[in-house]
């Protein structure tokens, strides 16, 4: 989420890092690897395209699948869009940049939402050598052990998918979604959230603070984000593969993480299930709302593909799905 990087700006603005200069992992993965990850991805739905448009009726609607990260290819997949974007009546963002910006200034002015305000801290509910691990990792990326004992596991979770390098880049958070937005208010078009902050946060706080504790202890080499896993991401999302990018993910994240199949896929099923799942099945409720008007639905890509996808549950609810150009 954007306000990550608001977040790090605003505790750490003296720490510098060199720009990212990641490179692909595909090409390295074993022949076995790479098996498995053809396997998965031809097994999902919709693993492929950024643009697709779905309709029914007179109703229209443009799914983009956005990276929150910036990449200057974007500026051609933007110049591409526009044209095809400038008759919808109305923009739909997980959260719209002007909530977003409400929320920072609450944040700069409260930290309470991501902060462990009573009670032990994870000093307290990790083991000793957990918590080394754990805040060496987190000192890489300029924040300090008594700052991190204090914050909630979800949200270092999060900070962890952050490489060192993105903290101090100016444009790091100005990805597509950013992007779409000031295509929207350069056409003077409506903009919606599909969620809002106070629910995302209260999904994020719903398992016990010891629940969270065990996850992140589990997961936290599996989502500990490199350049070069960044890098990754962001060609396969310029190359419209988004199926693969989790799909990578995941069996990076087994290797990783020393865990078993089984704790493993109890761990990345609850992940999938909170931040995928269940925010689709919410965001569906809206979208199937949307009636008699064209307009873009401005998501993650890891939101359209698989059984879950929006794609798919637009194509079960009766609007025909046709790929479009990206």
């Amino acid at each position: 989420m954007r306000f990550l990087f608001f977040v790090a700006f605003l505790f750490f603005p003296l720490a510098t890092y060199a720009a990212c200069e990641g490179r692909d992992l595909r090409p390295d993965l074993s022949a076995d690897m790479r098996a498995q990850l053809d396997q998965a991805v031809s097994g999902t739905p919709f693993s492929e395209g950024n643009h697709w448009i779905a309709t029914k009726g007179d109703t229209v609607l443009h799914l983009i699948g956005t990276l929150h990260t910036n990449d200057p290819r974007m500026d051609g997949v933007m110049e591409r869009l526009a044209p095809a974007l400038s008759d919808a009546d109305a923009f739909y963002f997980e959260v719209t940049k002007d909530k977003m910006d409400g929320f920072e200034q609450q944040l700069a002015q409260d930290l309470s939402p991501v902060l462990i305000t009573s009670g032990p801290t994870l000093i307290d509910l990790m083991s000793e050598e957990d918590w080394a691990a754990l805040s060496t990792e987190l000192a890489d990326r300029g924040i300090p052990g008594w700052m991190a004992a204090k914050m909630r596991p979800w949200f270092l979770s999060m900070m962890l998918g952050v490489p060192p390098c993105m903290t101090q880049d100016e444009d790091a958070s100005y990805g597509m979604d950013a992007r779409l937005t000031d295509l929207a208010v350069e056409l003077g078009k409506p903009q919606y959230s599909l969620e809002e902050i106070e629910d995302l946060m209260a999904m994020f706080n719903e398992h016990p603070l010891e629940k969270q504790v065990q996850s992140l202890v589990r997961m936290a080499s599996a989502f500990e984000s490199s350049e070069d896993q960044l890098a990754t991401m962001v060609n396969a999302y310029i190359e419209e593969k988004h199926g693969e990018i989790l799909h990578f993910a995941r069996l990076q994240g087994l290797e990783t993480s020393g865990l078993s199949q089984d704790v493993f896929d109890e761990e990345w099923g609850s992940f999938e299930d909170q931040l995928l799942v269940g925010r689709n099945n919410n965001w569906m409720q809206h979208i199937l709302n949307i009636q008699d008007q064209t307009a873009v639905i401005a998501v993650g890509a890891g939101h359209l593909a698989d059984e879950f996808g929006l794609l798919n549950q637009l194509q079960q609810a009766g609007y025909t799905l046709e790929r479009a150009p990206f």
